[in-house]
């Protein structure tokens, strides 16, 4: 009993210090970040296109548009790949091949994000530059390259929330006459509609919060875009592209950037929490 009771004191510790240094995290980043939103006026932070730190102008609109619609066309792209792979590897695949294919799919997700810049720079990049025009460093090479950073995730979770529904709802479905197809479409997944909602939720949080590879192949320039063709800079890029020599008002207008994420990453975390409890309560309703 002695040995069971430090041994649980030891893992609260644990779980404690986690749970203490996210917490420091985020009381710094905030300390940094605050005082300059307060003093610019969240107004003009927000709501303004001027990123000009050197004139004292910190306007965010253009980077927060730029993240949304990469992080919005990267959903789409990961979503309608990971979807069909789940669907494929769970509904239409031997059990032998599903089990295989799942670990080397979530393999994905150990490549550096490095490495799938290099690729989209030297591949992809010259591809949308040859057929589509434009500079190639582009929205869409941004938006393709996150797809496939973030195909591990949602492939992962919605493999899951697929098997979590009950054989007999697919089971009466056919029985009453449809096909294989309808099943899945009609049945299948909209009784997993809370769990595939999470896990593309979690797929855009990893989307948004992604830097290397969005620096090597968005463009980085600080204008609202207005095509997917357009260059694009995101609060991740930059952060990291001007962090290194930034002081001051900049340093800490940066900081304020990283509140933003925050925030940002906390709500989608939130949603995608809320989303898989609601499947879990309807699971045990059930």
């Amino acid at each position: 009993m002695k040995r069971d009771r430090i041994i649980g004191a030891v893992l609260l510790v644990v779980a404690l210090s986690a749970i203490l240094g996210l917490a420091l995290i985020a009381v710094f980043i905030f300390r940094e970040g605050v005082p300059i939103i307060l003093r610019v006026g969240a107004r003009k932070f927000f709501l303004s296109t001027d990123w000009e730190p050197s004139l004292g102008h910190f306007g965010i609109l253009s980077l927060m548009a730029g993240s949304l619609v990469v992080t919005v066309g990267a959903a789409v792209i990961g979503l309608v790949f990971s979807l069909g792979l789940a669907i494929v590897l769970t509904q239409f695949s031997p059990p032998g091949l599903a089990a295989a294919a799942k670990p080397l799919i979530e393999l994905l997700a150990g490549i550096p994000s490095v490495v799938y810049g290099f690729v989209g720079v030297v591949t992809l990049v010259p591809l949308i530059r040859h057929f589509l025009g434009g500079p190639g460093l582009s929205v869409l090479a941004a938006s393709i390259v996150l797809g496939v950073m973030i195909l591990p995730t949602i492939t992962s979770i919605a493999i899951d929330a697929l098997q979590a529904v009950p054989r007999s709802y697919l089971e009466g479905s056919i029985a009453l006459g449809a096909t294989r197809w309808q099943t899945v479409t009609m049945v299948l997944l909209r009784a997993a509609r809370s769990g595939l909602v999470a896990a593309v939720i979690l797929g855009m949080g990893r989307a948004i919060g992604e830097t290397m590879a969005v620096i090597m192949v968005a463009g980085n320039a600080l204008a609202v875009p207005h095509s997917l063709l357009d260059p694009v800079r995101t609060l991740t890029s930059n952060i990291a592209l001007e962090m290194g020599y930034a002081s001051g008002d900049h340093r800490q207008a940066l900081f304020a950037t990283g509140v933003t994420l925050f925030v940002i990453i906390t709500l989608l975390n939130t949603a995608a929490l809320a989303a898989s409890r609601r499947r879990a309560g309807r699971r045990r309703a059930k």
